[in-house]
């Protein structure tokens, strides 16, 4: 077993399906992540925690790019994790059994213990 530490990126997601290209971007940048055998996370703040209601992600094309729905079974078929802003949930009224199954809730500690742990991190 090699002693070198797997690369980690942390990818906020800001926005949900009122901008399907930002939407789409950070589960985009996360496969790439994740084909170049780093550890990839994705975090759901603001609208971007509507992404993680079930079945939403489904419904959002943005033009150019692959539909959502596929690269966040890429995504989440190929290890990436999905967590999720507590407050931002709650804000919506979205109850957590709402959520995919994959998902975790967190909070802000949790969210900063990511970005310390990562080599990188990005924001759409």
């Amino acid at each position: 077993m090699s002693d070198q530490k797997t690369e980690k990126i942390v990818i906020f997601g800001t926005h949900g399906p009122e901008d399907p290209e930002r939407a789409t971007l950070p589960f985009i940048m996360g496969n790439a992540a994740l084909i170049m055998e780093s550890e990839a996370v994705v975090i759901l703040q603001g609208t971007g925690v509507l992404l993680a209601v079930e079945g939403c992600y489904e419904h959002v094309f943005a033009a150019g790019l692959p539909p959502l729905k596929e690269q966040v079974k890429i995504f989440l078929e190929q290890g990436g994790k999905v967590l999720v802003c507590t407050p931002c949930i709650k804000e919506r009224q979205i109850d957590e059994t709402m959520l995919i199954k994959t998902s975790e809730p967190i909070a802000a500690a949790r969210a900063i213990q990511e970005v310390l742990e990562s080599n990188g991190v990005i924001n759409y």
